[in-house]
């Protein structure tokens, strides 16, 4: 196991706080200048393997290009003549504080994509303000993630996600150690009870290379569907597949806050608000399960709604551009969290690029705020522009 990233100047190698053209850049070759162009470069640096793992989704990929179109269909109606000179991105999640609403999603195994891996994009997040999740499939070991970055000044949130492990036991044991590791709070993924059709996966035979694993579930026992003989989906998986009894179980198992990722439908957030959750993160898994699933745009707004302002709403999938941001929190998200564009700055780039590719993003979400006078995030849903699509919408548009 490759030990954590050198810190002696965290804010110097991740270029905290500064204008993304201001970042430290790679002495040979300059950092790309929009999310699309990391994802091009990320194309050309990773493998086959790597790229069909992280840039695939399922079945056709409908839903994968959905979750960016459903952005792009709502428009801007700026304002104008407006005092910003006390404008801010300044957003509360949980009871902390945070400059920008940006987060990063949970990314399995992404030693794949770079030798610092999870560290470099840990240290990334904390050298920008930025949120981070840690994934229970993470490639290094959870301990050495958080005292990478807890006691960074000015770092956001740090949260672990896992899918509930079949086995009681040992989820006890993992959920004492992300507590004493100092994680802020847990995100449970309820969306992915089996895995997808991805075809990009299969074409490319991926599997994870020698020395990668998911170094946090050592210890897990076998899942018994694994060991059983004959049976289909239903009988082999979902027979064992977690349910809301078991949300609240885990709810009796942990003091940290829960939030619910995978969320689509307005009964099932209404349901876990009434299980005890903190927050939703609505989320179609970046197109990776169910092919077909709404595109989160789409979902969000329903959602908040049903909702109401009793916990916070988060949001993934798709979002590239600082108005995609502008458009989540003008929907009523509290804040949004990046995946794919993640793993591409990390492969480019590792913890410099990741922290190049946030910078980007805020920049570009307070250019969008100036030019559509916003003062406040909480503004934003004043110039959201429904389009024809959005015309027979059964809910309305959030009111901060």
């Amino acid at each position: 196991m490759n030990e954590p990233v050198q810190r002696e100047d965290p804010a110097a190698a991740c270029g905290a706080h500064q204008p993304a053209s201001q970042v430290s850049k790679p002495a040979a070759t300059a950092l790309p200048l929009s999310l699309d162009d990391y994802a091009a470069r990320a194309a050309q640096v990773l493998d086959d393997n790597a790229r069909a793992y992280v840039d695939g989704g399922a079945g056709d990929e409908h839903s994968l290009r959905a979750n960016r179109r459903a952005w792009a269909d709502w428009t801007l109606r700026p304002r104008v003549l407006r005092d910003l000179s006390q404008a801010h991105t300044r957003v509360e999640l949980l009871g902390q504080n945070l400059d920008h609403p940006l987060l990063l999603a949970p990314v399995a195994h992404q030693r794949l994509f770079h030798p610092d891996a999870e560290f470099a994009s840990a240290l990334a997040a904390a050298a920008q303000g930025a949120g981070y999740v840690l994934s229970a499939q993470a490639s290094v070991p959870l301990e050495q993630v958080a005292n990478l970055v807890r006691h960074e000044a000015g770092r956001g949130p740090l949260w672990f996600q896992l899918v509930l492990p079949h086995d009681r036991g040992f989820t006890r044991a993992l959920l004492a150690r992300v507590a004493s590791a100092g994680f802020e709070a847990l995100v449970l993924t309820v969306d992915a009870p089996i895995n997808g059709v991805r075809d990009r996966e299969r074409r490319a035979g991926f599997r994870l290379p020698s020395g990668i694993r998911a170094v946090n579930l050592d210890g897990l026992p076998p899942h018994p569907a694994q060991a059983a003989d004959g049976g289909g989906v239903f009988e082999r998986w979902m027979a064992s597949a977690a349910r809301w009894r078991d949300l609240g179980w885990l709810l009796e198992q942990t003091h940290l806050p829960v939030l619910l990722k995978g969320v689509l439908h307005s009964e099932d957030a209404c349901m876990a608000i009434e299980h005890g959750v903190s927050g939703l993160i609505v989320s179609n898994h970046g197109g990776r399960t169910l092919d077909g699933a709404m595109a989160t745009a789409d979902a969000l707004g329903p959602i908040v709604q049903a909702v109401a302002g009793r916990v916070p709403v988060l949001v993934d999938g798709g979002i590239r551009r600082g108005v995609d941001v502008l458009r989540a929190c003008a929907l009523g998200a509290r804040a949004v969290l990046l995946g794919r564009p993640q793993v591409h700055a990390l492969a480019c780039a590792g913890a410099a690029g990741v922290a190049h590719m946030i910078r980007l993003l805020r920049d570009e979400l307070e250019t969008a705020m100036a030019l559509c006078g916003c003062a406040s995030l909480d503004e934003s849903h004043s110039v959201l522009a429904p389009t024809v699509r959005h015309a027979d919408a059964d809910y309305n548009l959030p009111s901060r």
